[in-house]
């Protein structure tokens, strides 16, 4: 695994033609694994690269994607998220945001700890493995006090092997991913690295697309993410496919309880298996909250 480097802007790929690559889909993983690319089977050595054609075609879109796929509030679910962690409460925090490219997170964790505790020491190393999502992440933190200031960097690297380098043992305060690990080729791979990662008694924290328990809203819901967020991604982005992706890896992802175990098989302590426990369900469960504490 190559050690993280600088921002670059990489020749533009299309999404819509590595979704549609046969030569991508037809190759074979040696060891005949394979995993989900939406509602497709694909060898996980070709994950990460479809998944990488769906960003770097989305990201400058990218909030315009997550308003489609939420209905608008993510903003006010990241806000809840940011809030119930409380950054800069008990003191100066070392922070890592993976997949967190764009700096949505980054900027309101900044702000939280600055605003309610006059925390300027507190700091974010931003992640991704998507360079243009990092490009997006930048531009956007030239606009903020926080720009070239030692409490944010950005580093282009895969959540599933953290270069040890870079990312030592033990040296985090708390890891954030958000809406980012249902998009990994393997799960508890990503897990593994945010408890190798951070310090014991620190905190793990996702916010992610979930399982809607009330059958009145999945159905509803099930309605609006396969007929009008691809439609949207037509409308307002020119590319369906990718949006196509999103909603089918949303459906995709575990459920509350199975996430929650996942988490725990990793080495952290949860909650129980309720919503406040291990989790705290947002809009009927759309997204949910998952936090755990490396013991």
């Amino acid at each position: 695994m190559q050690a993280t480097r600088s921002i670059r802007l990489p020749r533009k790929l299309s999404a819509c033609r590595l979704i549609h690559n046969h030569s991508i889909l037809r190759s074979s993983d040696p060891s005949g694994r394979t995993t989900s690319f939406g509602f497709r089977t694909v060898p996980e050595e070709s994950k990460e690269s479809l998944v990488k054609g769906v960003f770097d075609s989305v990201a400058s879109k990218y909030d315009l994607m997550n308003d489609a796929s939420s209905l608008g509030v993510h903003r006010l679910w990241k806000d809840s998220f940011v809030d119930t962690l409380k950054p800069g409460r008990k003191g100066p925090l070392r922070c890592i945001d993976v997949a967190g490219g764009t700096g949505d997170i980054a900027i309101r964790v900044l702000d939280y700890a600055r605003e309610n505790y006059a925390d300027r020491e507190t700091t974010v190393e931003i992640v991704d493995i998507n360079s243009q999502m990092l490009k997006e992440g930048f531009t956007r933190f030239k606009k903020t006090m926080y720009h070239n200031t030692p409490q944010v960097s950005f580093h282009e690297a895969n959540a599933q092997e953290l270069p040890a380098s870079q990312f030592k043992n033990d040296s985090y305060d708390l890891y954030t991913i958000t809406f980012g690990i249902r998009n990994c080729t393997s799960i508890p791979a990503v897990l593994s690295e945010a408890y190798r990662v951070l310090k014991p008694g620190a905190t793990f924290a996702c916010l992610e697309f979930s399982k809607v328990n009330n059958p009145l809203l999945s159905t509803l819901y099930d309605q609006y993410s396969f007929t009008v967020i691809p439609l949207l991604g037509t409308i307002l982005a020119g590319d369906r496919d990718s949006y196509q992706y999103l909603v089918e890896s949303i459906r995709k992802f575990p459920s509350q309880p199975e996430f929650a175990q996942m988490i725990r098989d990793a080495g952290f302590s949860t909650g129980g298996d309720f919503d406040g426990g291990a989790w705290t369900e947002l809009w009927g469960g759309i997204a949910s909250i998952h936090t755990g504490v490396k013991i």
